[in-house]
């Protein structure tokens, strides 16, 4: 991944504008749709965001607010010289769907590019208060969703704005926080850096943008030369493992067998290509920007003990062997390491935006795909945890789907889990949330909604489709390892390393 004009949402599911509404059964229809768009300014600022609301002749009184993922490339980071296009939906289908459905649907682009969720919390509520404006009505009920960076802002938005939302679907969201996850992607290049690649790069302190896209670089080449020697794969396996990168890629390819680990590590560094370096070292760089200096840290982290609890802990030692290379050694090198301090107003900033309470006031349902390696399915626990710790769990339900990729989610997938929360809503209680149930009617809609987008590489960077069978399962998603919520802020040197 380059820092080319891209959304980084390609990734995630990749939407052809082409497909839209034909791919919508037949004599399916929104009637007429009422489109409303137009820009939002910032308080305190010249910032200015896009919107977009669509309203169908058959709207059922729920509006829909989606939040769109990362984006980058120009303009990226604040400010931008003019804000992108908004977006009101992950993909074609699940808008027809909506839509026909009676939904209104509604987003913005966001003020700025980058980890931009200062200016989504407050452009997202901006579009909800322009939708009574201009629409004239005010909704029965909001919910929100959102994918990726989307769906961290949409459990921001229903933690801090608790009373302007009836429920919540973050998908495939950085639900760990803002430190954790950050942390996390530290660890897993300090332990590549010290032991594999001394002074190839640096981790953190950038300069500027082009700072960081040079060391990634950098990172990036040095990665792909480790790979020639299987001490160098050990080694990327050890910085996989610290981060709990899969070792699954490819959507539309079975999930490697538990012990084939020269597979499962090729695909790890697949992940490292794209795009966990460019986040880990560009993103990075942009995050600084904003935050005013580096934000993460690994002042007393046991890195013995983080592995031991890593899911990919057995791949690391049998290729460790093969490559007859000593762990221990190495984790004591990694333990000795002169380690990175946080600066700690840059770590406020990061928490502000976001790190969660568990404090839950409606239904919140959340969705993952089991082989994510930019947004790793462990994020699930650490929501889960938080929101345990503040007792409201009953309000919480989480689901997964067997399939690698970032977001690669169905059409079907998607609007089983949004038509799964609004009953929720309905009726006050969950049902059909069990992997049967959803599988079932998820299939039930047809090959047209059971399909996913695959970013296609090659000019022009359309995408492609392919056939996708429900997949929801039974999951348990492993320990997050370095978690950080609402319950550590004032802790940031500690490791952040609770159960």
């Amino acid at each position: 991944m380059t820092g080319s004009s891209t959304r980084l949402r390609r990734i995630c599911v990749g939407a052809v504008a082409a497909l839209g509404l034909a791919l919508l059964p037949a004599g399916a229809s929104a009637g007429t749709v009422t489109t409303y768009t137009g820009q939002t300014k910032e308080k305190g600022s010249n910032l200015v965001s896009n919107y977009l609301i669509e309203v169908p002749s058959n709207w059922n009184k729920t509006l829909v607010l989606y939040s769109h993922g990362y984006s980058f490339g120009p303009p990226f980071g604040p400010p931008p010289p003019a804000p992108q296009a908004a977006e009101d939906a992950a993909d074609p289908v699940t808008h027809g769907w909506l839509l026909t459905n009676g939904y209104a649907i509604a987003g913005s682009s966001y003020a700025t590019t980058g980890w931009a969720l200062q200016q989504a919390f407050q452009d997202q509520i901006a579009v909800l208060d322009v939708f009574d404006k201009r629409v004239g009505h005010h909704p029965s009920q909001t919910i929100a969703w959102g994918i990726s960076l989307g769906g961290m802002i949409t459990a921001g938005l229903v933690q801090q704005f608790p009373n302007r939302f009836a429920g919540a679907l973050p998908m495939c969201g950085v639900v760990a926080g803002g430190p954790g996850v950050w942390n996390q992607g530290l660890d897993s290049e300090f332990a590549f850096l010290t032991l594999q690649a001394p002074g190839a790069f640096q981790l953190d302190g950038f300069s500027s943008l082009g700072d960081g896209y040079a060391n990634y670089l950098a990172a990036s080449t040095a990665f792909n030369l480790a790979q020639s020697t299987a001490v160098g794969q050990a080694r990327i396996a050890l910085s996989a493992a610290l981060a709990d990168v899969p070792g699954w890629f490819d959507p539309t390819s079975p999930q490697p067998t538990a012990n084939d680990y020269t597979t499962q590590e090729k695909n790890q560094l697949a992940w490292d290509n794209n795009p966990d370096l460019f986040f880990g070292f560009v993103g990075r760089a942009e995050l600084e920007a904003r935050a005013g200096g580096n934000f993460s840290w690994n002042t007393g982290v046991d890195y013995r003990a983080q592995l031991a609890k890593s899911t990919d802990l057995a791949e690391v030692k049998a290729l460790y062997k093969t490559a007859g290379l000593d762990l221990a050694k190495d984790l004591d090198t990694l333990n000795d390491a002169p380690r990175i301090s946080a600066k700690p107003s840059a770590v406020d900033y990061v928490t502000k935006y976001i790190a969660y309470n568990g404090d839950l006031d409606m239904p919140v349902l959340t969705m993952h795909t089991t082989g994510d390696g930019l947004v790793e399915v462990t994020d699930e626990q650490a929501y889960a945890s938080v929101v345990k710790s503040a007792g409201d769990s009953s309000l919480l339900r989480q689901v997964f789907v067997h399939r690698a990729g970032h977001c690669a989610f169905s059409p079907a997938e998607a609007i089983t889990a949004f038509n799964t929360l609004v009953h929720r809503i309905d009726t006050g209680h969950w049902s059909g949330t069990d992997p049967k149930s959803m599988n079932s009617q998820a299939n039930a809609m047809g090959s047209a909604y059971n399909i996913v987008f695959i970013p296609n590489p090659t000019p022009p960077p359309t995408d492609i489709t392919a056939a996708a069978p429900a997949s929801f399962l039974n999951f348990q998603p492993g320990q997050f390892l370095r978690p950080f919520d609402a319950r550590n802020v004032g802790d940031e040197g500690d490791s952040g390393n609770r159960d």
